[in-house]
Formats: C-alpha cells, sequence, structure tokens
C-alpha cells in the first residue's frame, strides 16, 4: 500500500478522537479507529496537519472518563494549529446553525473552515448527513475518517 503524502489540513471532530477509546465490539467501530489512528500517525509525523481548537479543547474538558481526557489533551499538543472562536467564527457558527447544525458542530465547522482544513472528518452519522444536504455551503469537505481515508491512501 502506497499513501500519497500531499499535503492535508486535517480537523478532527470530539466523536472521532473519542472513537479511539470505544470498545472495539462493531467492524465499523475497529475501521474507523483503525482509520483514525492512521490519521494521527500521519498528522504526528508531519505529513499533514492537525488542527483544533477551542470548542474541541473545551468539549474534550467535559468528559467524565479522564484517561481519556488526558490521552486526547496530550495529542492535542502535538496539533499543527489550535483555532480559538473569535467573533467571525462565532457568526459563521450561528448561520450554521440556522441550517440546522447543532451548535457545537457549527463551531466545530466554522473553526475548521477559519483554518482552511482540506477535511473535517467525523462519526457523527447525523453531522455528516445534514453535511451532504449542504455541502455547497460548507468551506471544508465533511466526512467519515474510514470513508476518507480509503480514498486517500
Amino acid at each position: 500500500m502506497q499513501t500519497d503524502f500531499h499535503f492535508r489540513k486535517i480537523y478532527l471532530d470530539t466523536c472521532c478522537l473519542s472513537r479511539l477509546f470505544d470498545p472495539p465490539t462493531q467492524t465499523r467501530i475497529r475501521q474507523e479507529a483503525e482509520a483514525i489512528y492512521q490519521i494521527l500517525t500521519y498528522c504526528f509525523s508531519g505529513h499533514w496537519h492537525w488542527i483544533v481548537s477551542d470548542v474541541l479543547s473545551d468539549e474534550v474538558d467535559q468528559s467524565s472518563n479522564l484517561g481519556m481526557r488526558f490521552q486526547i489533551k496530550n495529542w492535542m499538543t502535538f496539533a499543527h494549529r489550535t483555532v480559538s472562536v473569535r467573533s467571525s467564527e462565532s457568526e459563521r457558527g450561528s448561520h450554521l446553525e440556522g441550517l440546522g447544525f447543532k451548535r457545537r458542530d457549527a463551531l466545530h465547522l466554522a473553526c475548521a473552515e477559519s483554518a482552511e482544513a482540506n477535511i473535517f472528518l467525523t462519526t457523527d452519522d447525523r453531522l455528516l448527513r445534514r453535511a451532504k444536504r449542504y455541502e455547497v455551503q460548507l468551506h471544508t469537505q465533511v466526512e467519515n475518517p474510514y470513508i476518507w481515508l480509503q480514498s486517500e491512501v
């Protein structure tokens, strides 16, 4: 398997990072976790750039799983960029909420767009369906990590 390491700026939402801590009882969970692990490996090695945000940090801070919280916060120290939620991200988030995105999802997307991410990855099916419905109005591609990685390698 040969990988094309063309430059990518990647935003993984909280669902993606949390997937790594889910019990691998289903094929989908295993596939997504393996894809996320591989994506993070490419980011940590410098081939791709990982973008995180204040929204992600706040959401991780609210997790009751202390081990997961500690590990994700540790990984986030290796991110290439952290996007703060300023007025532009907040305004864009409000616009996306108007399209039916949940508040946190809208802010995640606004931060990814602000950082000009090439791809926004999520395992949230509801978010994926809504993003497909409004893909023309979004400024970054939204995809499931397993499906997206299959097209990249």
